[in-house]
């Protein structure tokens, strides 16, 4: 499991009672799941972080993703077998952590200073903030060609109803409105997902009353509304042919090549393109999917995952020397340097190169006006296991809307109890 050792130094000491090697040095161990763009963030920072503390070194250990890496995770928590620091995700799986008897709480600590303010709420838990943010947010929305709209003398959409009216015209103009790539079923989601900012926007306790069981997307208008519209563009014939097998890479082609206009996806997917299709970071501008009322449009966007401390540490203020480090505009420009950002890193000052795509730099846009929302996701562990499945089905035009919200409804039930939560 021990993928790197990485030589670092020191510039301040730490605890006197921190254990050292003979000659001064002191080791932290670090946890990151095995994926490329994690083992190179988490390089581009131990990297960074070594060569200015030159009596520190960083053993970077490696974790898969998905269930069997949570699992890992959460055994060695338990069993005090965790590393130094460890990357995780922000939101609502940190409360499966139970953050308040495994992690050392960063709350009032100098670590957090430049930390957004906005982030450390999916870092928290019973008031308590336990890390910084590691990486970049992604905006989940519309990614949209913008040469097709400056062709056909489009404006970028506030609401629903000029959503579908720039649809109609895409159409006339002999191009695919809005792109579907359903065999990768996951992908089926961004209308449902994607919406929350405007469901939070019309309910405001709709995160906090899901997860009590006192609200439901089937009898919540603006929840319901996500489902209503894959049932819509469905059956105004705005997707692709084909979208029933489309795979994302295909997707992706489409909307690069200005075949299809407008992608329900996340941001990250254009960074990985870049390289092969440089008019990707220059041709694809991102919004948020569009609601009722124009005053009040925003994007819903993945928050990074963040970096933790476990309170068996015997090296806790060197690693929290890691972490304070980590939430610099310096270790973002070391990141930008070996990962494009997919959106705006949430450290107070850190700002995207010039050359950052244009859908990250949309979204830094919709940050800077206060217009996010973090997806559900982040706000409550409710989420059940087929809505992938539901979703494909009602923007096939195989079950309504409203059905497809009651079936997601029923979804989540068995989640919920089994996580224990009140009111189920």
């Amino acid at each position: 499991m021990l993928a790197a050792a990485l030589a670092v130094a020191l510039t301040s000491c730490g605890s006197g009672s921190e254990p050292a090697a003979d000659d001064g040095t002191t080791t932290l161990s670090f946890l990151v799941d095995n994926s490329p763009a994690s083992l190179d963030t988490a390089k581009a920072l131990t990297d960074a972080f070594m060569q200015a503390n030159p009596n520190i070194t960083i053993e970077t250990e490696t974790r898969p993703g998905g269930s069997e890496g949570d699992n890992i995770v959460k055994t060695r928590l338990s069993t005090g077998d965790m590393s130094d620091v460890f990357w995780y995700n922000s939101g609502s799986l940190l409360q499966a952590l139970n953050p308040a008897q495994t992690l050392v709480d960063l709350t009032g600590d100098p670590v957090l200073a430049n930390v957004q303010e906005d982030f450390l709420n999916v870092v928290s838990q019973g008031g308590k903030a336990y890390g910084v943010p590691a990486g970049s947010a992604m905006g989940g929305g519309i990614l949209y060609n913008r040469k097709v709209y400056e062709r056909l003398g489009l404006q970028t959409p506030k609401t629903w109803a000029e959503f579908m009216a720039n649809n109609d015209k895409i159409k006339a103009a002999g191009i695919t409105p809005v792109i579907a790539t359903f065999r990768e079923t996951w992908t089926s989601q961004l209308f449902v997902l994607g919406d929350f900012y405007n469901v939070q926007a019309a309910a405001p306790t709709f995160a906090q009353d899901y997860t009590a069981n006192k609200a439901k997307f089937a009898t919540t208008p603006a929840a319901r509304g996500g489902f209503e519209h894959l049932a819509e563009v469905h059956a105004k014939g705005h997707l692709n042919e084909g979208f029933g097998s489309a795979t994302v890479d295909q997707g992706m082609k489409l909307l690069v090549e200005g075949k299809g206009a407008h992608y329900p996806m996340l941001s990250a997917q254009l960074p990985p393109m870049v390289s092969e299709t440089p008019q990707a970071a220059t041709d694809i501008g991102f919004f948020g999917i569009p609601g009722n009322d124009p005053a009040k449009h925003g994007a819903t966007i993945w928050e990074p995952g963040a970096l933790y401390i476990p309170k068996n540490t015997e090296n806790l203020e060197t690693a929290k020397k890691f972490l304070a480090f980590v939430a610099t505009p310096a270790a973002a420009d070391a990141i930008t340097k070996a990962v494009q950002p997919a959106g705006p890193y949430r450290i107070k000052d850190a700002t995207l190169p010039d050359d950052a795509i244009q859908a990250a730099k949309d979204l830094q846009t919709y940050i800077d006006d206060g217009a996010t929302a973090p997806a559900l996701e982040f706000l409550s562990p409710v989420k059940g296991p087929s809505l992938e499945q539901i979703t494909v089905a009602v923007g096939s035009g195989l079950t309504p809307p409203a059905e497809g919200a009651a079936q997601y409804d029923q979804d989540v039930e068995k989640q919920a109890r089994q996580l224990g939560l009140a009111g189920w």
